[in-house]
């Protein structure tokens, strides 16, 4: 016996038990519950005696520690009591306290100590208990814990038995028999004690352990390669800026093939919050079945399972050329989104080597995939090799610097990106869509001209801080990359959708913009760099006014010093007001004073005299010069006339989105369209970039998706039902809207807790059906 012992790859086992505060046995770990209780033995293989054995309770992470810690599960599993596991140490201060046992004893690998393997009851307790939590709290365990035995697989290959499922169907193999009068913990270390000195007296030899990676690993897939169908899920729900590297953390534990986590694109390119990921065998893609809808992040992570097929039609790729690029061994790849269609490989590379974040692009030309289209048109995407993780931080701060006159998008990409992108952009029958087909994430007002997507001021900005600029004097001809180029290096520090082009009342451009930056500093700079600088396009050269303003101010010039119309009262009064002080007073440049058409509110009978009232003035107004007068006498009348019916309209208020399902009142939505055209007199254009997968939004907190042609039969369940797969959604968050006398008029005010869940609904739910009638989905 003592010649075969000495074959065994160890000298000494560590037989280790976790317990949590949730399920144990066959469940460990599928609730996500801490660990409250790790014991482990150390056993001499050589002698084949038990050396020592240690007990811990663990300190579990809660927000108050008053509250109950144990589950009632746990409780009648384990006899576990709450004060013991309260007044424990926290699981890093455990696991320090058994890296010091190892060195006490003389087996410590970083000490020199004689060679040891960690030993447990299945996979649970490393794979989807210690090495999960462990990296949730961002805790590094050595290296000693990537290796282990499993008792189980090691006594059905020696004992040629395939029904072991637990510790008692091997005692009951062997006829052995329990020790019930010590603790749970101790009992279960004692009991895999017996059973390994069993296998040991009857010849068993330990070979090589089970290996945990401990990172994803770069490869190549191509579509020739046979993947499994056992070995593949799907991960639904994921946030859009997870990365290859945050899904396998999501899965630590478990080993993922090479290049084995492929993130699903949307027609338009987009990251959809899925992913397909491939294990290494068909143990592990069930282990990662139990992970089913636990947390990376707030959010929760649906798990399915999928096809060989589905995988390869994501990650597999036959491109010559993105073979060859990938093959090259970068350790990062950048994505690039927004580069102009004449950009070279030399600006490209000045791109990443100029600046305080410098850094040299992996095998300088060779190491840049530009995406073309099959005619060989290119697309203004291209991915580039990085030789570190180093490297990788320094180029994604270049994020939104220019190239010419384009800012350009950075995110990390990963090996079945590029085989997606390539496989799509090279492919005749299915060309890109254009951006413009987007659905659009603000509804439009009524199109008089060929300008898509208007929204009135007080829905984009207000307040006093000054973290805006306005801009006056610009081409009528200029568009936002002219701007965008204009302002240079200060164009790196506008927010999202931030640019924002006047329209006056009849549809053409103002010569004026607003520009939303993300600091007042920011807005200063680039007031006090640009004021007075030319803008040229073509054969014209003009010098632009920049001016640094707030929401506040950009309303005032708007409304020439007017508030906004609330009700027909105030609005009447106000248009009055502002003909008295200038007969040609205009909001700006090229808008005149236009009021909101009675017929767009459900006006009662007093209403409908005030309507006649002020159809008279604006008759008298275009036949006499005494107009503003008349206007001040059907001011004087109208605010006599009590108008009930209709509110005024309340601004959201900067509290109503701080807290989850804090509904805000239905303003600042665009109104269905009223019997008569009607054009606002001034309008705004979002001419941003599309939404790249990596963007970060200056507003993540919870935002509202309003639903447009919802059946008046609609119920809260049938919303619930229509936004399957949004787990945030409950009753609470949605908010049917009602006519004045109670019934629903077909819209819903929907919150999302993140604006980037509101996005992803909008995208994947936008003109999709209740019953038989399609649903419109756009920001409030």
């Amino acid at each position: 016996m003592i010649g075969t012992r000495v074959t065994m790859s160890s000298s000494y086992l560590v037989l280790l038990f976790c317990g949590t505060s949730g399920k144990q046995n066959e469940d460990l770990g599928t609730d996500e519950e801490q660990i409250v209780l790790f014991v482990y033995l150390l056993l001499d293989i050589s002698n084949n005696k038990v050396v020592s054995l240690q007990h811990h309770y663990v300190k579990p992470q809660t927000d108050d520690i008053s509250e109950t810690v144990l589950t009632e599960e746990c409780k009648a599993e384990t006899d576990l009591s709450e004060e013991p596991i309260k007044n424990a140490q926290p699981l890093e201060q455990v696991l320090d306290e058994f890296d010091r046992f190892l060195k006490t004893k003389g087996i410590h690998p970083d000490h020199g100590g004689n060679t040891f393997c960690i030993c447990t009851d299945g996979q649970l307790h490393f794979r989807l208990s210690l090495h999960p939590e462990t990296c949730n709290k961002g805790i590094l365990l050595p290296e000693y814990f990537s290796r282990f035995y499993d008792l189980r697989k090691e006594f059905k290959k020696f004992y040629k038995t395939e029904n072991i499922n637990c510790i008692k169907d091997m005692l009951d193999y062997l006829g052995l028999e329990g020790d019930l009068s010590v603790e749970y913990g101790v009992r279960q270390c004692q009991e895999l004690a017996s059973i390994t000195q069993r296998l040991i007296n009857d010849g068993h030899i330990f070979g090589e352990p089970e290996v945990i990676k401990d990172r994803l690993e770069p490869g190549i897939c191509d579509k020739a390669d046979h993947v499994d169908d056992d070995s593949v899920i799907r991960a639904r729900g994921l946030p859009w800026q997870s990365s290859d590297q945050d899904i396998a953390k999501f899965f630590k534990g478990l080993n993922i093939a090479k290049g084995g986590v492929a993130l699903c694109l949307s027609q338009q390119g987009r990251r959809n919050g899925e992913a397909l990921i491939r294990f290494e065998s068909k143990e592990h893609r069930d282990l990662a079945l139990k992970k089913h809808k636990h947390h990376l992040g707030q959010r929760y992570i649906e798990v399915y399972k999928a096809s060989g097929k589905d995988f390869l039609n994501v990650a597999g790729g036959n491109n010559t050329e993105a073979q060859a690029f990938l093959s090259r061994g970068g350790q990062v790849i950048i994505r690039m989104r927004g580069l102009p269609y004449t950009a070279t490989t030399e600006q490209v590379l000045d791109f990443f080597r100029r600046g305080e974040t410098a850094v040299d692009v992996l095998d300088a030309d060779d190491g840049i995939l530009f995406v073309h289209q099959a005619d060989g048109r290119a697309t203004g995407d291209a991915f580039v090799l990085l030789a570190s993780e180093e490297d990788a931080f320094k180029a994604l701060q270049k994020h939104r610097e220019l190239i010419g006159t384009r800012y350009i998008e950075l995110f990390k990409s990963t090996t079945a990106e590029v085989q997606q992108v390539l496989n799509r952009s090279m492919d005749p029958r299915s060309p890109p869509e254009p951006e413009t087909t987007l659905p659009p994430l603000i509804a439009s007002l009524p199109q008089q001209a060929s300008v898509a997507a208007f929204l009135p001021q007080q829905a984009i900005t207000c307040g006093t801080l000054r973290d805006c600029i306005r801009m006056r004097g610009l081409p009528y001809e200029s568009s936002v990359t002219d701007i965008l180029g204009f302002l240079g290096e200060h164009a790196r520090n506008i927010v999202f959708q931030g640019v924002h082009m006047v329209y006056n009342a009849q549809g053409t451009p103002s010569g004026e913009a607003f520009i939303q930056m993300d600091s007042e500093l920011s807005a200063e700079a680039a007031g006090v760099s640009r004021h007075k600088k030319y803008m040229i396009q073509g054969n014209k050269k003009r010098y632009i006014e920049v001016f640094q303003c707030s929401g506040e101010d950009m309303n005032m010039v708007l409304t020439n010093g007017t508030l906004p119309p609330t009700n027909p009262t105030t609005q009447v009064i106000q248009q009055a007001q502002v003909m008295q002080r200038s007969p040609t007073a205009m909001m700006s440049p090229g808008a005149t004073v236009i009021p909101s058409p009675y017929t767009s509110y459900p006006y009662g009978a007093t209403a409908a005299a005030a309507m006649a009232s002020a159809q008279a003035a604006q008759a008298a107004q275009a036949a006499q010069a005494a107009q503003a007068t008349q206007l001040a006498q059907m001011a004087q009348m109208a605010q006599m006339a009590q108008f009930t019916q209709v509110p005024p309209p309340q601004a959201i208020p900067a509290t109503a989105m701080t807290t989850p399902f804090a509904s805000p009142a239905f303003t600042h939505i665009p109104a269905r369209a009223p019997s008569q055209s009607f054009y606002p007199p001034m309008l705004y254009w979002y001419p941003s970039p599309p939404v790249s997968p990596q963007t970060y939004y200056a507003h993540t907190g919870p935002s509202v998706v309003v639903m447009r042609g919802l059946p008046f039969t609609a119920t809260i369940q049938d919303i619930m039902n229509f936004f399957e797969g949004f787990y945030e959604i409950s009753p609470e968050s949605i908010q049917v809207q009602r006519t004045a006398d109670g019934r629903p008029n077909g819209d819903a005010l929907v919150t999302f807790l993140t604006r980037i869940e509101a996005e992803r609904a909008i995208t994947e739910r936008n003109r999709k059906v209740i019953g038989n009638r399609y649903i419109e989905l756009f920001m409030a």
